[in-house]
């Protein structure tokens, strides 16, 4: 039998078919607008997400028998809001995860409510990212779409409506939402109070791996599938991405370098950083995990490369680094503000340490150098708090880069380890859907089975101790820029 992933991107939608056996059959990726109406605001049209979606299935299973294709899931880009009316028309573009206009509303929701109760609430604090800031400013700034609200959904959630009909999230989505009570796993009514929404517009909740429904009769004819192919609620791209590198047990990390980037950490239990500098989210197991998030991390990397270089030969422009742990470069990698661990929107990307012996390597290679340093500063969160993690999976477009991946093993002192499959998200979107029809008892079995560990990078000790001192630097560099960072916000 055959399951599809649906890895559910802001650039692209990726759709990955694979075997009971875990091979990969075909990859199908089909791109879409984004738009940036103001600066700083980033929306996509779900239509769009739809129509390329649908394209992208019927060219997947063109190489193989679609009777036999068993199920579909998928692993999504996180926050987005999704609103429909009674007509399930789309009220709006969709607020993507990247977006940062809500700034007044998680003001007003960390300080006049209070973080404190907030984080009660959902185990998290508000961020400018998350979904209910956007439905505040939705009710603020367009009073007549809020009014005609019927349905809210993410993505991921809003593909799975259009397949089965069934209005459908699953708790590693939920939890980013700021709707959600991550550790009872049920909608949190005080967060729906406070933001002004009844749970009959919410989601029916499920676990990521059970069968939401099948295909509706006319969506099944229309792809050329049987009616009989099982949807299941699939995960929020983090924690599919988790499931696809079987970062699963508790303790075990991984490091995502895609668009944004990531340090994803398992935990059995249900567990809070009282700072909220971590997100403690659901898992995709059934368990739990902590989630540090920065907003440019191989985008950086693509901003720098095709907009300021004019490349798209990436490896190229890495091939003359063969020295690392002595740049005397810094990059900040705040394109677009910055989560974990500073939470502001007015953080801004920069260069700091230019002379005039400065080559383009030093830069290609600060680029790489700035969002690792940012990515051990969610890292340095969960070791304050007792996590010891001494290895990592790496995923990601970046994580393609034989470079960047030994750049990572020295600043965060960690083994690197590389897997056979990394295609992160998509790939753990059709475990999932093997998990969901049957082929296998439970995700963490999946995993065991089909992921194993390729290749490991080990850190170097003199490197090592060369990051050391310059991590040191690259940390007092934000603070002494954040007032820099508001005057410039001020006069946009």
């Amino acid at each position: 039998m055959y399951y599809i992933g649906v890895d559910l991107g802001t650039s692209s939608v990726k759709l990955l078919l694979m075997d009971e056996k875990g091979e990969i059959k075909n990859i199908v990726s089909k791109e879409y607008p984004l738009y940036f109406p103001k600066t700083g605001w980033s929306e996509q049209k779900p239509e769009d997400w739809w129509s390329r979606t649908k394209e992208g299935i019927r060219e997947l299973v063109s190489v193989v028998d679609p009777a036999n294709v068993a199920g579909i899931s998928f692993g999504g880009q996180m926050h987005g809001l999704v609103i429909l009316d009674k007509e399930d028309n789309v009220l709006r573009p969709a607020i993507l995860w990247n977006d940062g206009r809500t700034q007044a509303e998680c003001d007003y929701l960390n300080k006049e409510i209070g973080r404190e109760k907030i984080s009660a609430y959902t185990a998290n604090m508000a961020l400018t990212g998350f979904t209910a800031p956007k439905l505040l400013w939705v009710k603020k700034n367009e009073p007549e779409i809020f009014a005609k609200i019927e349905k809210i959904m993410l993505p991921k959630d809003y593909l799975a409506y259009k397949l089965s009909g069934v209005h459908c999230t699953d708790v590693s989505d939920a939890s980013g939402m700021l709707l959600f009570d991550v550790k009872n796993k049920r909608w949190s009514k005080e967060m729906m109070e406070i933001v002004g929404v009844k749970e009959s517009q919410l989601a029916k909740i499920f676990e990521s791996y059970e069968v939401v429904g099948t295909l509706l009769p006319d969506v099944a004819a229309e792809l050329g599938l049987p009616e009989t192919v099982k949807v299941i609620a699939g995960a929020g791209d983090n924690a599919a991405g988790a499931v696809g590198t079987g970062t699963l047990e508790h303790g075990m990390c991984s490091v995502s370098l895609g668009t944004s980037g990531t340090v994803f950490i398992a935990t059995d239990e249900f567990a809070v950083d009282d700072a909220n500098a971590m997100h403690s989210f659901a898992h995709a197991n059934g368990k739990y995990h902590f989630l540090g998030c920065m907003l440019s991390a191989a985008s950086s990397n693509k901003w720098w490369m095709d907009d300021i270089i004019g490349t798209k030969d990436y490896a190229a422009e890495q091939k003359g680094i063969t020295e690392i742990g002595k740049n005397h470069v810094y990059y900040l990698p705040y394109l677009m503000g910055e989560r974990t661990p500073h939470n502001n929107p007015n953080a801004r990307g920069c260069f700091v340490g230019l002379s005039m012996d400065t080559k383009r390597e030093d830069m290609t290679l600060a680029v790489m150098e700035g969002v690792t340093y940012a990515l051990r500063d969610a890292l340095e969160i969960a070791r304050s708090f007792g996590v010891e993690i001494t290895r990592v999976r790496a995923i990601g477009g970046g994580a393609k880069s034989p470079l960047w991946c030994r750049v990572l093993a020295n600043i965060m002192n960690v083994k690197v380890d590389r897997i056979n499959c990394e295609e992160g998200p998509g790939y753990g979107a059709a475990i999932l859907a093997a998990v969901g029809c049957g082929e296998f008892a439970s995700v963490e079995e999946a995993a065991s089975k089909l992921i194993r560990v390729v290749d490991t990078i080990e850190q170097e000790p003199a490197v090592v101790a060369e990051y050391e001192k310059r991590y040191a630097i690259f940390r007092s560099i934000y603070p002494a820029l954040v007032p820099v960072f508001d005057e410039i916000a001020a006069n946009e």
